[in-house]
């Protein structure tokens, strides 16, 4: 019932224009019960962002794969896809989220750090066990650090290169969203520690037809 409510309240005003009290209003309900179940409107809105997410049925076909290379790519591919995408919507509300995400690291970081959670909660295990696969298999080398982190590295740097896209203006020219896409998922992966023969067939040869010559570039 409150995260109906919060839902139309979001929809409507935006999470600046929403309150807590208006959400207890619209639920009908006050807001002392309301801080029973979430102690701040971030909490509200990380919530729901969780529970969208869940639905997503691209992303729950993507969590019910088995563990493997396939899947670690599929995964990495899928996040930069959604952030690069995300200038290109229909409507604002997919990059309004990402400035709130990022006015949170500049302010107080609950909502980020609420978020976060969530998104370690939904994806880390899938990610976690689809790299163990991708090592056993003599994909990707072994990390001595904690493996998340990997996740962690590469998703800060799509959210990053999302971020430059947002303005009507972008703050760097890419060049074409397919090719930036390409190189995004080729260094990520290589980042997470796949090698090329690996991400030459996983993701495709079209997808990794540059690899010789980026390794090449990133060694000089």
């Amino acid at each position: 019932m409150i995260l109906g409510a919060a839902k139309r309240c979001f929809a409507r005003h935006g999470y600046t224009g929403t309150t807590t009290k208006s959400v207890a209003a619209a639920a009908a309900i006050s807001e002392a019960l309301l801080f029973k179940h979430f102690p701040s409107k971030a909490a509200l809105y990380a919530e729901i962002l969780s529970d969208e997410c869940e639905a997503d049925p691209a992303l729950t076909d993507l969590l019910e794969r088995k563990p493997s290379t396939t899947t670690l790519v599929e995964l990495v591919r899928g996040m930069v896809q959604h952030f690069l995408h995300i200038a290109d919507g229909p409507d604002q509300e997919d990059a309004q989220r990402l400035r709130l995400m990022t006015t949170s690291h500049l302010d107080d970081g609950e909502f980020a750090r609420l978020l976060y959670a969530k998104i370690e909660k939904l994806i880390g295990a899938i990610f976690l066990a689809s790299l163990e696969r991708a090592v056993a298999a003599g994909d990707a080398r072994p990390f001595s650090g904690d493996p998340l982190n990997l996740f962690w590295f590469a998703h800060h740097t799509v959210m990053t290169a999302a971020l430059t896209r947002l303005p009507a203006a972008p703050c760097l020219a890419y060049g074409k969203a397919d090719d930036l896409e390409r190189q995004l998922c080729e260094f990520l992966l290589r980042g997470i520690g796949l090698n090329d023969a690996a991400i030459a067939s996983h993701l495709g040869h079209d997808q990794a037809a540059g690899a010789d010559k980026t390794a090449i570039a990133e060694s000089a």
